[in-house]
This record gives C-alpha cells, sequence and structure tokens, in this order.
C-alpha cells in the first residue's frame, strides 16, 4: 500500500508540474491573455471560470444589418482646435496612410452660433469658415467625416454649471442641426445628436433620458428636413454603473428608457462606447456591473429586445489609456503601458470584425491633441500621434491592422461589404424584395464577385426565377462542379450553399456569372463554428480539474503517511 502511495504522489506531483508547465508556456499566456483580457495568470483563470456561467444575450447575429458594410477603421479628431491649414493637412495625410477611413469630428454649437440666434458671424457665415475648411479637406483625403453636433452657445444653454449644458429650447438646437445639414449636403453624410447625456457633465442636470429623447427627434427631424438622405447617430452612451447621487445612470437603464420614450424611430445607427479601462478586449465576461469591452454586447441585446436588430452600432470612441505611471491624478480611465496600448487596440479591431457583424464603424479615442499644454489632461495619453507628430506605438499597430488585407467575417454580410470586389458589369439595383433594398446584379460573361473570408461554410442569399442565370465558384483556386443554375419557373429569394466543412481559416473565393442570365448577389452567410473558444475553456477547464485532483491526492497521500 506504501508502495502505491508513492507512485500516486509522484504522477500526482507530474501533473501539477506539467499542467503549471503549460499554463507558464508562451502560447497559453498568449491564449489565455486574447480571451480574459488579464496579464496575471490568476486572473486569467478567475476570468475564465467568471465568464463559464455567461449570460445569454440575444445579439441576433445573422440578420440583415444596416450600415455595418464599412470598413470599421475610424478616429476622433480635433480640427476644431488647429488654426493652420498645413497641420490639419499633415494630421489628414497620416490617418489615411494608416488606414483610417473615417472621424468623427466635434462641431461645437457655441463656436458656429456664438453671439445670437441666426448670428454666424460677420460678414455672414464667417463663423462656418474653419469647419468649410475640414469638411473640404476630409473630402480630398478620402475621410468620412460623422459630426458631432452639440456643446450649445451661452445664450442657448440651460443655467448650469456644466460647459455641455443641454439646450434650453430644443427647438433652438433642431434650427442649428437643420443649418448644419443644409450647408453639408453632399459633403457631410453623417451626424450625430449629443454625446453621453447619461452623465451630468454632459448633461448640465441628472440625466433624464425622456428629455434627451425629445432632443433627439427634433434632431433627427430637422436633420432628414434639410436632407433626407443624411444618416442619423444617437448620442454614444457613457458606459458606467451609474452614481448613487443620481448624477450619472447607467447607460443600459437609460438606453431602455430611451427606447421606452419611442427613440427607436428617431435614430439610422446606435451609437455606443467601447473602453478596456484595466483589461484588454478579450475580457469576456459580460454583466450589467462590469465595465469592459464586452459590454457593448449588452447595448446590443436590449437593441434586440427592443426590435431594433437591423440597426448596426458604431463605437464612437474606442480606445486605452497609456497614462504615465507618475500622472498626479487618479487614473479613473484605466493604465497600460504603451506596447500594450497598441495590442489591445489591434486586437479590439480584430475581434469586432471576427465575432460582431452588427458594429459597422469604430473610432479610436483619439487620434491627436493639438498642444503639449494638453498633457496636464488625462484624455491625452489615448493618443495615437504627439502634438509634434511624432507617431506612438498605437499609431503604428493600428496601421498595421486597418491596412491589412480586407476579410469577410462570421456572420450575415451585404452585398456592399467593403472586403467584397466587384469586376465586369455588376451593378447595384434598387429592389424591394432584396433584405436591406439594394442587390447587385450581373449578366454578362466574366461579371465575378472575388473576395476572402475567414470561416468553415459560406452561403450566397440571390434569386432564381426564368430569367436567372449560373454561376460557378472556385475556392482556394480549385474550381467546384457543378455551376449553380438559378433558373426556376418562379422568382424566389434563396439561400445556396458554396461551401461546408472546410478548416475554419482564410479562404479565397471568386463567383463568376456564366453569362446566360442575371445573377444576383443580396447576402453572404460565413460560419466560423465559434466554438474554438468554449473548446478551449473546457480544455483549459479540465487541466484545472486535473491539477485540483493532484492535490487532493498529495494531500491525502501525505496525511496518510504522518499517521
Amino acid at each position: 500500500m506504501f508502495k502505491e502511495r508513492k507512485i500516486a504522489l509522484a504522477l500526482a506531483i507530474l501533473v501539477i508540474i506539467s499542467s503549471v508547465a503549460l499554463l507558464s508556456s508562451p502560447a497559453a499566456a498568449s491564449w489565455l491573455e486574447r480571451n480574459t483580457g488579464e496579464r496575471e495568470t490568476y486572473q486569467q483563470l478567475k476570468g475564465l471560470l467568471l465568464s463559464l456561467p455567461r449570460r445569454q444575450l440575444d445579439t441576433a447575429d445573422l440578420v440583415p444589418v444596416s450600415n455595418a458594410s464599412y470598413s470599421p477603421y475610424g478616429a476622433n479628431t480635433f480640427f476644431e482646435q488647429e488654426v493652420e491649414e498645413g497641420k490639419i493637412r499633415r494630421s489628414m495625410e497620416m490617418l489615411r496612410d494608416a488606414g483610417v477611413r473615417w472621424i468623427r469630428q466635434q462641431t461645437p454649437w457655441i463656436i458656429i452660433e456664438r453671439d445670437g440666434k441666426g448670428k454666424f458671424g460677420d460678414p455672414p457665415g464667417s463663423s462656418w469658415k474653419h469647419y468649410d475648411l475640414i469638411v473640404a479637406l476630409a473630402n480630398e483625403y478620402g475621410l468620412k467625416v460623422v459630426a458631432r453636433l452639440d456643446l450649445p452657445p451661452l445664450w442657448a444653454r440651460i443655467d448650469s454649471k456644466a460647459s455641455d449644458a443641454r439646450p434650453r429650447k430644443i427647438e433652438d438646437y433642431g434650427d442649428f442641426v437643420y443649418a448644419f445639414v443644409k450647408r453639408y449636403k453632399g459633403q457631410v453624410g453623417y451626424v450625430q445628436i449629443w454625446n453621453e447625456p447619461n452623465l451630468y457633465d454632459e448633461w448640465g442636470e441628472p440625466p433624464d433620458a425622456g428629455a434627451y429623447t425629445e432632443l433627439l427627434k427634433e434632431g433627427y427631424r430637422k436633420a432628414k428636413e434639410a436632407n433626407p438622405d443624411v444618416v442619423v447617430l444617437s448620442a454614444a452612451l457613457a458606459p458606467t454603473l451609474g452614481t448613487p447621487d443620481g448624477n450619472n445612470e447607467s447607460d443600459l437603464t437609460y438606453l431602455q428608457k430611451m427606447y421606452d420614450a419611442g427613440a427607436a424611430s428617431y435614430f439610422d445607427i446606435l451609437s455606443a462606447q467601447a473602453y478596456g479601462l484595466w483589461t484588454g478586449p478579450g475580457n469576456r465576461r459580460v454583466s450589467p456591473e462590469q465595465v469592459n469591452f464586452s459590454r457593448v454586447q449588452l447595448i446590443r441585446d436590449i437593441m434586440v429586445k427592443n426590435g431594433d436588430a437591423n440597426k448596426s452600432i458604431w463605437v464612437s470612441e474606442l480606445g486605452w489609456s497609456a497614462l504615465p505611471i507618475d500622472f498626479p491624478a487618479t487614473a479613473v480611465h484605466g493604465r497600460v503601458d504603451e506596447e500594450r496600448q497598441a495590442r489591445y487596440t489591434a486586437t479590439a479591431y480584430e475581434r469586432i470584425q471576427e465575432e460582431w457583424p452588427w458594429i459597422g464603424v469604430a473610432f479610436y479615442w483619439h487620434f491627436r491633441r493639438v498642444s503639449d499644454e494638453s498633457r496636464g489632461d488625462l484624455n491625452f495619453y489615448f493618443r495615437m500621434v504627439d502634438p509634434d507628430f511624432t507617431p506612438r506605438p498605437v499609431y503604428y499597430a493600428y496601421k498595421d491592422v486597418a491596412n491589412a488585407p480586407a476579410v469577410l467575417h462570421y456572420g450575415r454580410r451585404q452585398e456592399d461589404n467593403w472586403a467584397l470586389r466587384y469586376s465586369g458589369g455588376l451593378l447595384a439595383e434598387t429592389d424591394s424584395n432584396a433584405e436591406l433594398g439594394r442587390k447587385m446584379v450581373g449578366s454578362a460573361s466574366g461579371d465575378s464577385l472575388s473576395f476572402t473570408f475567414k470561416g468553415s461554410s459560406l452561403s450566397l442569399l440571390t434569386e432564381k426565377g426564368p430569367g436567372a442565370g449560373t454561376f460557378c465558384v472556385e475556392i482556394d483556386g480549385v474550381r467546384q462542379d457543378p455551376c449553380v443554375s438559378l433558373k426556376s419557373n418562379e422568382k424566389q429569394n434563396t439561400e445556396v450553399s458554396l461551401a461546408t466543412g472546410l478548416e475554419v481559416r482564410e479562404h479565397s473565393v471568386k463567383l463568376q456569372v456564366r453569362g446566360d442570365g442575371e445573377v444576383s448577389v443580396d447576402a453572404l452567410v460565413v460560419d466560423s463554428r465559434r466554438d474554438s473558444i468554449g473548446q478551449g475553456v473546457f480544455g483549459l477547464g479540465l487541466l484545472l480539474v486535473s491539477i485540483f485532483m493532484g492535490w487532493l491526492v498529495i494531500k491525502q497521500s501525505v496525511g496518510q503517511g504522518s499517521r
């Protein structure tokens, strides 16, 4: 018996040593950080265990979603503070080179209509001059603008100590929105109605979702009156648990109150913030009591529950603060070093594309402050570039991921997705029977669609009918036989399987029209067998159980040996 106990003890010790060595390996450490957002081994294991009882969310990943087909790479800019045109140009050139395709630019009402209602400077219109330059340069450099419309002038603001206090009369704000949208029709196609109204500092009094919804309705109506094609974003809500004094309200509670007040019909895109604070983008714990990168999933769940699944979320602000250790203030926004800031940012954009098909554009917070005087501000240390245009590590990491070839990832992806490359005579057509009212159609031999997707299966939403044609499929350079005929006696939308059972990796695809009728592309559905994380967690769970059982054997053996 003594010999058997010694063998069991030796095996238990071997199991524990092997398990600890495995957990300490670079590959395991990298996997753990990527899937927990934590850096220390203890916190990583704790994070995995806490994420096992996952909250059941409905994020409606496979429904058609509008405004989610664009390149997701955006950045927040402060060009309203930049005086010199040369510096604006240099900034826009660096943004473009980094792969940024969208800028979220604050447009302070207080600057444009400072001296009174309808007073836009002397001579008339002079207060618009700087914004005319910003918009013109953005278009020149191929950057699309989302204009954040807030910060009312003193004459329009409620009596409050908060500089961002809401307007006294929502009609005044509506008139400003109308003036802005009308002036930049054809140049600025996206406007955001306010920012973080669930915070006292951004609303001027305790948050009131009903009052903000009325402001949103007014802004939406006036924007659409000035330009029916303008796209309206709701205000991004600050991710917060709220405060006991009522001056800040949970973004989740506030959003539901917005829906209860009838907000759904008055925005085209829902805005959210996605800060990681102290943990990385791999932190998968989802709880109303947890503020982390995954919190945006709770926002999506509320949208779905309120019948708003077909709208996308755009992330107005995303980032991690590289606040210096010796900064003389509390790190309320979290703190990471610059190397980790860079890595987290790249991984965040990868996760958005791989797992959340309902997110459109995500704007990094932020590109650059215009002056070194801002170094005393906590927000300064999110920057990609210093005031003197010295790039920080996060700039290069962003540039690498944003300039990588576009890939179609998990989810239902529309025909205008930025990863799709059409050639020949395929044209966009309006069709009320298409998922979102539009589709791509080709009929000539040689019309083709090429793309790369990452997943295990792929299907095409298209249309059968008497006038439909045939297309051939090539995957990873291999022609699939037979070609697919869409001819049918009746017109009907159909989903055609193009590939199944593939290894989950990147695959190249080419669809080519044969030329015997019309072939339409309405959407593509990618399945990536997203259970690899679950399998990893299960495997790690077994590993932990092995360690625990080994520990019990050692404890029992030692206990018996001491008798």
